[in-house]
């Protein structure tokens, strides 16, 4: 391609595409094993370099699906009022990080879930079954990133929440099972909008559809399960709500540092850090506030609500499901 007239004055659109480009090439040639792949002789000698691994992670990404990514997405906001955006929300995040750290009495916490794996008993059949039907679901969904060239978007915190309930259904009770069960409860928020607010415009495939649905649905079915199994996957009481708070902030921090610093090189729209989705009903310049507001709300109170129905409808679930075997017996 040409390179542009540094003589010619360039638009705003066109110096932050120009600058996101210079910082991918910088990024890539500080990798001792990819610098030289720049050189066009070289880099045609290859058949698997750095290029072609990039094809793989984000070649299938189509700008021209509105909300996917490309350079209008990517300069959708100004540079200023992302950057402001992302220093306040960065600080508030390590804030509540720091915040709910020292306000979990992490010692006495740790001490209860050692009680319990102590008394934790052999994984049950039910167990292995969902773990065996989320390996699945989430194999399948790894198949059509592969197939379609978007294993980018494995990166969004459903599939990272996912790779943590296998992690969960696999791992023995410990206290790192504890831990990442209490956090990953309030990180279901992203399962709740995907459903409300589904995004699958760019889901062609036979079936992609469909497994965006059962792998969200599937994701609150693990939890229920595991707060039936009790022990250390109870959640905290009622009104404690620092792990909900230590959660949002980890959320927050991940969307504003790593996805999208990742989004703004490879001009992919990374859960909606880049532009909004097509289906947000606060579509405008100020729609990542306006997320942050209505996130934080969602984060600390979902998880909460999930608890309460559970432990609300099973006790009524057990009373119905007693009185009508009680009058089966009468009549019998």
């Amino acid at each position: 391609p040409t390179q542009p007239n540094p003589t010619q004055p360039r638009t705003p659109h066109q110096s932050g595409h120009f600058l996101r480009l210079m910082f991918r090439q910088q990024v890539l040639s500080f990798i001792p094993s990819c610098s030289y792949l720049f050189q066009y002789e070289k880099r045609n000698m290859s058949r698997y370099n750095i290029y072609s691994l990039l094809d793989w992670i984000y070649g299938g990404v189509d700008p021209k699906f509105e909300g996917n990514g490309g350079p209008e997405c990517a300069a959708f906001l100004q540079p200023k009022q992302r950057l402001g955006e992302s220093a306040v929300i960065v600080l508030l995040s390590l804030l509540e990080i720091g915040l709910a750290l020292r306000k979990i009495n992490l010692s006495k916490e740790l001490r209860y879930a050692e009680k319990e794996a102590e008394k934790a008993k052999e994984d049950s059949l039910g167990k292995n079954l969902l773990l065996v039907a989320l390996c699945l679901t989430f194999g399948v969904e790894v198949g059509f990133k592969f197939a379609t060239k978007t294993v980018i978007y494995l990166l969004n915190p459903c599939h990272v929440v996912t790779m943590v309930q296998i992690f969960l259904l696999a791992c023995p009770p410990c206290k790192i099972a504890m831990i990442v069960f209490r956090l990953q409860v309030h990180m279901l928020n992203g399962a709740l909008l995907a459903l409300l607010f589904p995004v699958v415009n760019t889901r062609l495939l036979p079936f992609e559809m469909e497994v965006y649905y059962i792998q969200h649905i599937m994701l609150y079915l693990v939890p229920i399960y595991l707060f039936r199994k009790g022990g250390i996957y109870k959640p905290e009481p009622a009104g404690d709500f620092w792990w909900a708070l230590l959660a949002t902030g980890i959320l927050f921090f991940y969307h504003f540092t790593f996805l999208q610093a990742l989004g703004l090189v490879t001009e992919v729209n990374l859960n909606n850090m880049l532009c909004p989705a097509v289906s947000d009903p606060f579509y405008g310049p100020w729609y990542r506030v306006w997320a942050t507001g209505h996130q934080t709300l969602l984060t600390m109170s979902h998880g909460k609500l999930l608890a309460l129905l559970f432990y609300t409808a099973v006790p009524n679930y057990k009373y119905i499901l007693d009185l009508v075997r009680l009058r089966t017996k009468k009549i019998d």
